[in-house]
């Protein structure tokens, strides 16, 4: 699979690049087995995880007093990201602006369901040290750079790949809709190789940088991270045969051509599973207040239940 893989992506930009940005959906020739369903997801078991300090434990956050030390600044995109070190040589990507509390908010979520999802931390404040300067910047999403987990150049794409056509790829896609998720671009989309195997898997298919969220929905710069705007979007508009409409706005609505009822009501399943422990413990992760996390909790919780609902729905018939 894995060769099988790399030799797809890269044809795949010789296709777009012919195409003019179009993708065609096309499923495997054969289903994934078990053991390579396992590279994108896992079953997280009964035990509840730890939704406050994530995959990588309190043991791989951030020092929140410590200086860290500038390498460089990437502005590509919505939001800036500094390239930084600690003390200790840890290298760290530290993303800031609106993105850095809903990243870590949607990153610990889908770990929650069994999605692989790199170590990140959310710091309020933090110090920078650039060229001998000390001086203190805003909120930042922190990401380590963690030694035998190795992120890959080429990424995955959404519309071909070895998990088309599966509940857990299918699921993905109906999880991010309930965070008004917008960015689901296939350059976000990442290929992690593990030095040993780690979350099930020694090889990871990961939705990254996850921070267009819990906002609006919208092709071009959509509020993130609005908690105004989340409660009053919209999720499920109808069912149409075997297809399912969402309230969403953005880029590739050929996407939602993969999901089917049956496809949001296992992923609605699935997160009805979160505690509210693991909520309260995702959202106060990144740094939000009581009142606006149970606002929000409150309004995913609409969504789960529309989810979780649709059977009884008549065909066609128009939902929140």
């Amino acid at each position: 699979m894995r060769s099988r893989v790399t030799s797809a992506v890269v044809g795949l930009g010789l296709f777009v690049a012919a195409c003019g940005g179009a993708v065609a959906i096309r499923a495997p020739e054969r289903p994934p087995s078990p053991e390579q369903i396992k590279e994108l997801w896992i079953d997280p078991g009964d035990e509840p995880r730890d939704l406050f300090w994530g995959i990588g434990g309190k043991k791989s956050a951030p020092e929140p007093d410590a200086i860290y030390k500038f390498k460089d600044r990437d502005d590509i995109g919505f939001s800036s990201s500094y390239g930084v070190t600690d003390k200790d040589g840890v290298e760290w990507s530290a993303k800031i602006g609106p993105e850095a509390q809903t990243e870590v908010v949607v990153s610990r979520i889908l770990w929650g369901l069994g999605y692989h999802q790199p170590p990140i931390y959310y710091l309020p404040a933090w110090k920078l040290d650039r060229d001998g300067q000390v001086r203190t910047e805003s909120e930042a999403r922190f990401r380590p750079k963690i030694k035998g987990l190795e992120r890959l150049k080429e990424y995955w794409w959404w519309q071909q790949n070895s998990f088309v056509g599966t509940r857990e790829l299918s699921g993905l896609l109906v999880a991010l809709m309930m965070f008004n998720s917008s960015d689901l671009k296939n350059d976000n989309n990442s290929i992690y190789k593990l030095t040993e195997p780690w979350d099930g898997a020694d090889r990871w298919f990961v939705v990254r940088d996850v921070g267009a969220a819990l906002g609006e929905t919208g092709k071009m710069y959509p509020r993130r991270n609005w908690l105004e705007g989340f409660e009053k979007h919209g999720f499920i508009t109808a069912i149409q045969g075997d297809t399912v409409e969402f309230d969403y706005q953005g880029l590739h609505r050929e996407l939602f051509s993969m999901i089917h009822p049956a496809d949001v009501q296992w992923a609605a399943r699935r997160m009805q599973r979160i505690t509210d422990t693991q909520w309260h413990d995702a959202f106060r992760a990144a740094n939000y207040s009581d009142a606006d996390a149970e606002r929000f909790i409150h309004r995913l919780k609409e969504k789960i239940d529309d989810g979780l609902a649709l059977r009884a729905r008549p065909i066609g018939q128009e939902t929140r």
